[in-house]
């Protein structure tokens, strides 16, 4: 089972740390684009974390079910306005089935890398087309991995420098792992946090869809659908589970 770094201390900060990440501007394009692949079916968010996609999504109507690994995730998800509309479950969203066939699987903000071996993701494809109904989508919002941007020889890269928060990824290119270390500076105190990450690249992706009996739909850079490009350094992508 994956190591659950969301201990309670992240959980009830997880907000304050990465305030960014609930702006209505980044939210509202997501939230947009999930709901139209959902329709009228239900949605399965894997690592549904604090709910910050699932209950905006089930506020337009969309029946959300989430699963997560961190209790105290899951606990402060359960404080929220609205949370009674979402149902949880509790376990490895890599395996962990619920009841129930859903028109849409997604799994957001690079959370696919916390399953830190390629099996524990082969098998997260699998049990999200296992809940799929025929023609359901899976939903992957991942980064590129940043390795263009590291000088030869060099193999950490800073992805955060404010005056609150640094942050710096270390890669293990043999491994093909990354962590990702955090540095907070509240109120004069520093608070450091680190995990572990399997980097995935879109080809990846792609051939782990296809053992999971899915075909790859469509790929953006973004939520907004911008073009996904040799640039990019972030994706969206939609898999579609075949029809037979």
């Amino acid at each position: 089972m994956p190591q659950n770094t969301f201990d309670a201390r992240l959980a009830e900060t997880y907000e304050a740390k990465w305030p960014e990440l609930f702006d209505p501007a980044v939210v509202d394009p997501a939230v947009d684009f999930l709901a139209a692949l959902a329709g009228p079916g239900a949605a399965l968010e894997l690592g549904v974390g604090t709910g910050r996609l699932a209950l905006p999504l089930s506020r337009r109507g969309v029946r959300v079910h989430g699963i997560d690994l961190s209790a105290a995730m899951l606990a402060q998800l359960r404080t929220k306005p609205g949370a009674e509309r979402v149902g949880v479950t509790s376990g490895d969203f890599a395996t962990t089935r619920v009841d129930g066939t859903f028109a849409l699987a997604y799994l957001v903000r690079n959370t696919i890398t916390n399953l830190t071996t390629q099996d524990e993701q082969v098998e997260c494809f699998r049990n999200a087309a296992a809940h799929l109904g025929p023609g359901g989508c899976f939903v992957i919002e991942v980064y590129v991995p940043e390795l263009r941007r590291l000088p030869p020889g060099q193999t950490v890269h800073p992805f955060a420098v404010t005056p609150a928060h640094l942050g710096f990824e270390e890669y293990d290119v043999a491994a093909q792992l990354a962590v990702s270390h955090h540095y907070w500076t509240t109120d004069g105190q520093v608070e450091t946090y680190s995990s572990t990450h399997r980097y995935v690249w879109p080809a990846e992706l792609d051939l782990m869809a296809r053992l999971a009996g899915m075909t790859l739909h469509e790929r953006w850079a973004g939520w907004g659908r911008e073009p996904f490009t040799g640039d990019s350094r972030s994706h969206v992508s939609v898999w579609r589970k075949t029809a037979s």
